[in-house]
């Protein structure tokens, strides 16, 4: 989810579930160490509960951005070695890592030592030619060795030979049952599922034997399924009762925001599916899309395209 996930999206997604927790997008810990801190990982209060995910091979250097993450006020430390893109396989991070368990061991030991709050790793279930069966359950008898109980698990392979990352997350086959098998062989970890889910009630349904499930793209892409995360998982009730109330909701945390110099388009970008599958969804899309990033644009551009989703409703 890099480049997608970022503290605006966030925001927006916490307005729809008050309860679900919430990932930044991965960020490697040479930025975190040496970037723009606060633009890396900075993020407000109201976004809790919040988790930093990094990426990185070097176990001091992740100790360290651990210690900045939980400095900030995260609430958990997520190391990702199931990230299958260029980017992370360049920089010798990510799934590649999936080929070496004694030093994601070793990552995630420095990590657990440098934080009082929790570490917690994503993972695939093998790599290339790993046999997943041998593969996955050796790499989470390393990390409980060393103390990291929850485990998120991407449930298929990642190739990294031969497939695009978009590839990587549809050709290899889903295996949710060798994800199963991962809790009754170790009961005390607390194992997550991810992959291929596209509702909240897909992933109830897949994760019955788990401990909880991660959706990805399909909550950035179909948002509004998130506002009934409360109500359907945490027995609370939804903060919101409609894609309308929602963007009322966000106008005060965009409007302060277009006053410290960020563009609308950084904010609405991560908008465009609220109404999918709704009255004015395409509307929606082409103000915004059209809009939304000229100079200067502002609140009066989300407004326009809020009326033409309420007009479009008022014609049915």
């Amino acid at each position: 989810m890099m480049d997608w996930t970022d503290r605006h999206c966030r925001s927006f997604h916490r307005i729809l579930s008050r309860n679900a927790l919430l990932y930044t997008e991965m960020a490697t810990s040479a930025a975190v160490m040496h970037g723009d801190v606060q633009r890396l990982i900075g993020f407000s209060p109201e976004e809790h509960p919040v988790a930093l995910q990094l990426g990185g091979s070097d176990p001091d250097d992740l100790a360290q951005a651990s210690r900045n993450g939980a400095e900030f006020g995260y609430c958990e430390i997520n190391l990702n070695v199931g990230c299958p893109s260029d980017r992370v396989q360049s920089g010798k991070f990510g799934a590649c890592l999936m080929r070496e368990p004694d030093l994601v061991a070793d990552c995630l030991d420095a990590m657990n030592q440098a934080v009082d709050i929790p570490v917690t790793l994503k993972c695939r279930i093998g790599v290339d030619d790993q046999e997943a069966e041998q593969a996955l359950p050796d790499l989470l008898a390393r990390v409980r060795a060393c103390g990291i109980l929850t485990v998120i698990i991407h449930a298929r392979k990642a190739w990294l030979q031969g497939l695009s990352p978009k590839e990587n997350r549809t050709i290899p086959p889903l295996d949710y049952d060798l994800v199963g098998r991962m809790k009754a062989t170790f009961p005390d970890m607390e194992i997550i599922l991810n992959g291929g889910l596209e509702t909240l009630a897909q992933g109830l349904e897949q994760s019955k034997k788990l401990d909880g499930f991660m959706l990805g793209r399909a909550a950035y892409h179909k948002p509004w399924q998130l506002a009934d995360a409360d109500s359907l998982i945490f027995g609370a009730e939804n903060p919101v009762s409609s894609p309308q109330d929602a963007v009322l909701a966000y106008l005060p945390y965009m409007g302060d925001q277009l006053q410290r110099g960020v563009r609308l388009h950084s904010m609405t970008r991560h908008l465009l599916g609220l109404f999918h599958g709704r009255p004015g969804a395409r509307r929606w899309r082409r103000i915004l899309s059209e809009k939304a990033n000229a100079e200067g644009a502002g609140l009066d551009v989300v407004r326009e395209a809020l009326e033409a989703t309420s007009q479009e409703m008022e014609t049915i």
